[in-house]
């Protein structure tokens, strides 16, 4: 199936445009797909629109670029809803990043719709241990994830928490979680009359 460039939604005082979607109405489902090129300036978008709460670290829309095809996306209506990059650290352990969800999709389950996605990728590239870095360790401890030393995520340490300023007091918790065991397709049904931002 081919896919056509991600609508970045409009920044405005009267807000996004949105749509309620019915419970029972085709296309009800969403789920998450692999990005492409054509998705990055959009990708961007969202990561930079995130930043202000001081969860996500900034991306170059150059480096989304590059690296697009790691990305899962979750997109309605020519919107973009979600990201998360599966990042290789090591033959052995891929790291979920700059995992973002649009401000008015929170609460959806858009997050575990991506996290499901990228622990499926992941268990296809045959990654043993995918991990997180995040200041909200509950979500991921919701999915299955468990805390752990920074130090038993050498790959990660090397990589990037050496040249990081705020290193070793960046108050980031590691996750991780074992790839093992099926995964159900990355899919969820949004209630009836919830409000989720489209292209005008």
């Amino acid at each position: 199936m081919t896919h056509s460039h991600a609508y970045v939604w409009p920044r405005s005082t009267s807000g996004p445009v949105t749509t309620a979607i019915q419970t029972t109405a085709p296309g009800g489902a969403l789920s998450a797909r692999r990005a492409t090129v054509a998705d990055a300036p959009a990708v961007h978008a969202l990561i930079m629109a995130n930043l202000a709460e001081g969860h996500l670290l900034p991306r170059t829309l150059g480096n989304i670029i590059a690296l697009a095809e790691r990305f899962s996306v979750v997109e309605h209506e020519g919107v973009l809803l979600g990201c998360g990059e599966l990042a290789p650290l090591s033959s052995a352990v891929a790291e979920v990043r700059s995992l973002a969800v649009h401000a008015d999709a929170r609460g959806l389950g858009l997050g575990r719709i991506l996290i499901d996605d990228l622990r499926r990728r992941a268990r296809g590239g045959r990654f043993r241990t995918l991990c997180a870095f995040t200041h909200g360790p509950q979500f991921f401890v919701r999915l299955g994830f468990s805390i752990v030393p920074h130090a038993w995520l050498p790959e990660k340490v090397a990589n990037d928490c050496w040249s990081c300023s705020k290193f070793p007091r960046c108050g980031q918790y590691a996750m991780v979680t074992p790839i093992c065991g099926p995964v159900n397709p990355a899919q969820i049904t949004v209630g009836a009359g919830h409000e989720l931002p489209r292209s005008s």
